[in-house]
């Protein structure tokens, strides 16, 4: 199921070839469709690399038939101001997501409260500079506002090479970064991290050095499974979990299951002729979901699409479908936290 070693970065295949790809296998039905749904992690963007995804795209995957009440928008380097100051230019994401956000709320686009929350970036290597920059985000998102995420994806490989934001290594570690990472607390402001799974020590040192500022693991704390990872999967499996364990005696730390659909991971999903089903991507992705509940606890879990991003190896509908088929053994309460309370209580949003 891995890559075979090469690794040239995240497939982005354009809207067109997407769609034909993906209706080489017939829609399946939405499971649990009663089930209230809080996502918590896509994004909105129109670049020559990604394409375009705004919201008639974003609706048109959430329309498959699952009760999507809400989501949360994560950063992605969308719509960032043309001019004035280089730190405050990430204000325009939130500006721009904000305006999706109304549009939403009219009722005009159906039920789901998109963009219900913003996760916005702010380059925290300011320092304490960075205060300015977040409380013109706070005010930019008009009351949605939630907090920022850092990428700090870094490997010495070629996977290092194919990443959107070029990082030095240890950067959670840095005394300027933490100066920075001082004020989303001060703020009520949450972290959300995405890295690969060697670097999943340093955020375990961050979260025990400030316990009081929430920090989400995003992506299952994004394990490799290409370029010198590929085929290395019993033998990385096990010190992934050992990070995991570390990380949820953290009790400000929660988990983001999703992410899997990334190319990154090495289940090769994109390269079949046919899409998987879910009950192809549930047999994959479960010893990683399983993982995470186990360790963190549904309370402190969430499930993700990520889209679109994990639309490269899967459709909307087929991926929460995947998630349903490896949590159908849980009891209601513990559904309704990994499916909407986790996420509705960490980003300050609306209990469906």
């Amino acid at each position: 199921m891995a890559n075979k070693g090469e690794y040239r970065g995240l497939i982005h295949r354009n809207n067109a070839d997407l769609r034909a790809w993906l209706a080489k296998r017939p829609p399946e039905a939405a499971l649990e469709p009663d089930q209230p749904i809080i996502d918590p992690h896509h994004h909105l963007w129109d670049t020559p690399q990604r394409g375009l995804y705004f919201l008639p795209e974003l609706l048109a995957d959430l329309g498959g038939g699952h009760n999507i009440v809400s989501t949360v928008f994560l950063e992605c380097q969308s719509m960032f101001r043309a001019d004035g100051p280089e730190e405050m230019r990430p204000v325009g994401e939130v500006e721009f997501v904000n305006g999706i956000a109304a549009m939403s709320a009219s009722g005009q686009y159906g039920k789901t409260r998109v963009c219900e929350a913003i996760i916005g970036w702010a380059d925290l290597m300011l320092g304490t500079r960075v205060r300015k920059v977040l409380e013109a985000e706070i005010e930019a998102g008009g009351g949605r506002f939630r907090g920022v995420r850092y990428g700090t994806s870094h490997d010495d490989s070629v996977v290092g090479k194919h990443v959107s934001r070029p990082i030095p290594p240890h950067r959670l570690l840095d005394p300027k970064f933490r100066e920075g990472f001082a004020e989303l607390g001060k703020l009520g402001l949450t972290f959300d991290s995405w890295h690969f799974h060697p670097q999943l020590p340093d955020l375990v040192d961050l979260a025990r050095a400030f316990p009081d500022t929430t920090i989400i693991v995003d992506h299952v704390g994004g394990v490799l499974g290409v370029g010198p990872y590929s085929g290395r999967t019993a033998e990385i499996l096990p010190l992934w979990k050992q990070s995991i364990a570390q990380l949820a005696r953290c009790p400000n730390v929660h988990m983001k299951l999703g992410g899997l659909g990334m190319t990154s991971f090495g289940f090769g999903f994109h390269e079949r002729d046919v899409p998987p089903s879910s009950q192809d991507l549930a047999e994959i992705w479960r010893p990683y979901v399983e993982t995470g509940i186990a360790a963190f606890g549904p309370d402190r879990c969430m499930f993700e699409s990520n889209f679109p991003p994990d639309k490269q190896s899967c459709g909307y509908t087929e991926l929460w479908n995947a998630f349903k088929l490896i949590t159908a053994g849980a009891a209601a309460a513990e559904k309704t936290a990994l499916y909407s309370g986790t996420a509705a209580r960490v980003y300050r949003m609306i209990e469906p």
